[in-house]
């Protein structure tokens, strides 16, 4: 189904993927194939714990710490090739945009959300909560963005996660990664890639929300469960990295950042 983007005026319909296509077909393994060579000559994927954390079988939501743009990348080969499942990343509309790229991503059943303050995602939840309780794996980066913290720890979290995992009934485990920082940087162009550079995973164990599932819950719930979970998800990145994370956790809107894009890139007119 066609889903428009409200912001500003209409922008082309964006179609969603279908659940009931084959997670590892031909396609699939064709497009993971390609993209492993390609992650294999950039960095290494080094699983470090947690794999007993993680379903065998059935739907759940994995969110993970956001720190450069082949984040993802990494994440999805740890998924297919390592637990032999077919992630589902939520990512900007704009990706789903580009010939080929667009038409390749939705073919792998990735779904598009859209960025925006005056932009609802109805439809992105609804396909990805299908996902889920067809038993597939649903992954997010509940920071919405790459990290803004100056040294690249978590920053605060957004509610979506949490709300699919609750809307879907499946758990919702947290997962920390550290490594891509030395590939590319974060909001950098300046690519250093290097097949023994390691982009190490740990994942922990399940996000406990049990008093929170079968009933309305306020937005109030939702942000404390939320800062919880981004908590965890700290923790997973303070043992990758050997250090401890600031007390206060960053926020963009407290330092006058804005919500999404490169903040660092100058203005026009400056």
């Amino acid at each position: 189904m066609a889903s428009k983007k409200k912001s500003g005026g209409t922008a082309k319909p964006l179609n969603m993927p279908t659940v009931g296509g084959p997670e590892r077909g031909p396609l699939v393994w064709l497009v993971a194939s390609f993209l492993s060579i390609f992650v294999r000559i950039m960095f290494r994927v080094k699983f470090v714990g947690g794999r007993e954390n993680l379903p065998k079988k059935g739907g759940y939501v994995l969110v993970q710490n956001h720190v450069t743009n082949v984040d993802g990348l990494g994440m999805a080969y740890f998924i297919f090739w390592r637990l032999r499942r077919l992630p589902h990343f939520l990512a900007k509309e704009s990706l789903f945009r580009v010939p080929v790229l667009g038409w390749c991503l939705l073919q792998l059943g990735q779904i598009p959300v859209f960025r925006g303050t005056n932009v609802r995602n109805d439809e992105p939840m609804r396909v990805a909560i299908d996902h889920l309780k067809a038993g597939q794996v649903i992954c997010i980066y509940p920071e919405g963005t790459l990290t803004r913290d100056p040294d690249l720890w978590p920053m605060r979290g957004k509610s979506g996660a949490l709300r699919l995992a609750l809307a879907a009934g499946v758990p919702i485990i947290p997962a920390g990664q550290w490594g891509t920082e030395e590939i590319l940087p974060t909001y950098s162009s300046k690519f250093r890639p290097g097949f023994w550079k390691p982009m190490r995973i740990l994942v922990g164990k399940e996000f406990k929300v049990d008093e929170l599932r079968g009933r309305e819950v306020t937005t109030l719930e939702l942000a404390e469960a939320t800062s919880r979970l981004m908590s965890e998800i700290t923790k997973l990145v303070e043992v990758l990295r050997n250090e401890e994370a600031p007390e206060k956790r960053h926020d963009p809107a407290s330092h006058g950042q804005s919500i999404t894009g490169n903040f660092n890139k100058p203005k026009k007119g400056k």
